[in-house]
């Protein structure tokens, strides 16, 4: 039984990537909730949800001292 050991580099990456891709989700819906005459209810829900996701994995990021430039 053998179990494949995941490395802290590989971690490290999938955490950059889901940050990049929720920074690009919560700018779209904040540029559509902009463009809106009478925004509603839960688009602002779910821009304030993506602004969180995104706050939260940038504090884990700092956590983890993981930075984008070492890995680009």
């Amino acid at each position: 039984m053998s179990k494949k050991k995941i490395k802290k580099k590989d971690m490290d990456g999938q955490l950059l990537d889901s940050i990049f891709a929720i920074e690009r989700e919560w700018k779209q819906i904040e540029s559509i909730m902009e463009k809106s005459i009478e925004p509603s209810v839960s688009g602002r829900q779910r821009e304030t949800l993506a602004q969180a996701k995104y706050l939260f994995l940038l504090r884990e990021a700092r956590r983890r001292k993981v930075s984008a430039i070492r890995y680009r």
